[in-house]
């Protein structure tokens, strides 16, 4: 037998044996690399994930179920008008502020969180946000409540130990586990696309229920999956955390979400694109057409102008600025930097509100 068939069995053999023992109940290391385990985490975070159920309009059909088997279940439930299993959210206040997706909840007439020790509290929606998917309810307690801490989900690196907690097909509590597959996923749904894609096993119901780091943080909401079957297939999207809390804070204070708006339709412009206009040398986002009477008419935008910069900072993609617009506060101005025949120009544009609706 050769040494390093030895060595491999040798592995094996102490592997095996690790396994079997007590002591691997915190971690066992293979090649100097520690294995996760999970349980300390489960057990801390648990008690803050809540189950959700709605009776009433849900309004629109979860994207994970979305040409699957399970969406004609989905609207025979929801025309019967019966409290079922909708989905997941977790708390994060312990007043009672729970967080979850707005598919989940929708235009429901009812609502209730269930805890995972069977508690049940009706809960009042305080805000809900379309283009994030997002909500946030309220529950009312005489103790006070579990909760979970919000991570960085930008200090999540591709290849890092994720645990995805919810109640898929209503089953309740369930973890399960995996990596950050990718980052920055756009999976068509709207503007504000910027997925944390994971392997971790979500299944509908897990919808609203949080993504958590190894240090048991909610790095992000589990909202969408991709499958043929419309169960788990290894292709599992999450809503970052950073994203998420600003919108939730918004929520949380005003009921809506008030973004900044230009009034302008963009797109991508590559230095090859072969355009009749400075944009063959310089990388930015092409401007197709302006709004009459939008701020960006006002401000004398035009369709041509290739827009290099937002207050100083390079841009490359329209995603950048649709989102570096919707982050100021309307009324508040903004240095935008562009190309016009050739020369490069700044304007000032006032920020408007963004319409229901806008793009």
């Amino acid at each position: 037998m050769s040494s390093l068939m030895s060595r491999r069995l040798a592995l094996v053999f102490a592997l095996a044996l690790a396994l079997a023992s007590p002591a691997c109940a915190q971690r066992v290391a293979v090649g100097g690399v520690p294995l996760p385990d999970f349980a300390d985490v489960a057990e801390r975070v648990l008690p803050a994930v809540v189950n959700i159920a709605v009776q009433g309009e849900a309004g629109q059909i979860p994207p994970e179920l979305r040409g699957t088997p399970f969406e004609r279940q989905f609207r025979d439930r929801r025309g019967r008008q019966q409290m079922s299993g909708a989905g997941s959210g977790f708390i994060i206040e312990a007043s009672g502020y729970v967080v979850t997706n707005n598919h989940v909840v929708g235009s429901s007439s009812r609502v209730v969180v269930s805890l995972q020790d069977g508690t049940e509290l009706p809960a009042r929606v305080v805000g809900t946000d379309d283009l994030t998917d997002l909500a946030l309810l309220k529950v009312e307690s005489r103790t006070s409540l579990p909760v979970v801490p919000w991570g960085i989900s930008a200090a999540a690196r591709v290849g890092s130990w994720v645990l995805a907690a919810g109640n898929p097909f209503g089953l309740g509590g369930t973890v399960t586990s995996g990596i950050v597959s990718a980052r920055g996923r756009d999976i068509g749904t709207g503007p504000f696309d910027d997925f944390i894609q994971t392997d971790a096993a979500i299944n509908p119901g897990n919808s609203g229920g949080p993504l958590f780091n190894a240090a048991g943080e909610v790095i992000g909401i589990n909202t969408a999956i991709y499958s043929p079957s419309g169960a788990s297939a290894g292709i599992g999207f999450a809503t970052p955390s950073d994203l998420a809390r600003g919108v939730i804070e918004q929520l949380r204070r005003d009921g809506r979400v008030e973004r900044g708006w230009l009034g302008v339709a963009v797109q991508d412009q590559a230095p090859d694109s072969g355009a009749a206009t400075p944009s063959r040398v310089r990388r930015g986002v092409l401007v197709q057409g302006v709004e009459r009477g939008s701020p960006a008419a006002r401000a004398g935008l035009r369709q041509g102008d290739l827009v290099t910069g937002l207050n100083g900072e390079s841009l490359e993609t329209s995603r950048a600025l649709i989102r570096g617009i919707a982050g100021t506060p309307p009324g508040q101005s903004v240095r935008v930097t562009l190309l016009r025949d050739g020369r490069q120009q700044e304007l000032a544009v006032q920020v408007g509100r963004r319409p229901p609706g806008a793009n």
